[in-house]
């Protein structure tokens, strides 16, 4: 089974590769944007997405997001991905700072 989480997009922090800057619960992860980028990329920031394996699957709406990541906490896998993803964040500081 794929997992697919909904996440918003707050920036954009490269153009040129498409990647942007969104937030899962708090937690927040760079995600490539090219399956979703329009003409204006800026136009993503503030806009829902389904994020699966670091890509911006697809734009959902507010209220799909909502019912989607409700459902996913309660089946208490959003809660197992968002501490992976906390613990990769956690490994690249130490990486970086090595």
């Amino acid at each position: 089974m794929c997992l697919g989480i909904p996440g918003r997009i707050t920036a954009i922090t490269d153009a040129a590769r498409l990647m942007a800057m969104a937030e899962v619960s708090g937690v927040r992860r760079e995600v490539n944007v090219a399956c979703v980028a329009g003409a204006d990329l800026d136009a993503l920031v503030g806009q829902w997405v389904l994020i699966h394996v670091g890509f911006a699957m697809s734009l959902i709406d507010e209220d799909e997001a909502a019912k989607t990541l409700d459902a996913l906490r309660d089946l208490g896998e959003a809660q197992e991905t968002l501490e992976q993803m906390a613990r990769s964040d956690e490994a690249l500081a130490v990486e970086v700072g090595a």
